[in-house]
């Protein structure tokens, strides 16, 4: 069996702490929080909802290798905050999916760091592992249930092209 992806977090350190899954899931030991962008790692999967290409199957030899990044801050700062990261990883956009947690509940693609590392993760075939991740918040799992049938079509897709194609019946 391959080692669990590593999931590291660019910490901004812009909201709630009370409320912030980043944070949480450092707590648990599931990530690494990363306040310094010189420590990410080169060539990582950047999870960033402004760019074009989806994350796929394709992307889970870059994943095994360099792991993925989520930026954790505030969506009002978040565009400019990934034009930064850009430079050092390699970006890609997590499909159409609803948020479960209850601060933006069942909007679509305003997902916390938890259902970002979530969706990705499943995405790339780390179903368990992604499971194991949503189980720190009650409302993890419901993440799954409302998503669980896109989720599934895009970690059967085999590139960024047909992921999008399957994205668009759910839009």
């Amino acid at each position: 069996m391959n080692e669990a992806i590593r999931l590291i977090v660019y910490y901004a350190n812009q909201d709630d702490p009370k409320k912030c899954t980043a944070k949480k899931l450092h707590r648990f030991r599931f990530v690494t929080l990363q306040k310094n962008i010189r420590k990410l790692p080169y060539h990582a999967i950047l999870l960033n909802p402004f760019t074009e290409k989806s994350l796929s199957q394709e992307d889970i030899p870059i994943a095994q290798k360099h792991g993925l990044v989520a930026l954790d801050c505030s969506w009002k700062t978040a565009e400019q905050s990934f034009e930064f990261l850009k430079t050092k990883t390699i970006s890609r956009a997590l499909p159409f999916l609803l948020a479960a947690n209850p601060v933006n509940y069942g909007k679509p693609f305003q997902l916390s760091t938890l259902e970002a590392f979530i969706a990705a993760l499943y995405i790339l075939g780390e179903v368990e592992h992604a499971k194991e991740i949503m189980g720190i918040y009650t409302w993890g799992p419901r993440f799954l249930e409302l998503n669980q049938e896109p989720l599934e079509d895009y970690r059967q897709a085999r590139d960024s092209a047909e992921v999008v194609r399957l994205m668009k019946q759910y839009i």
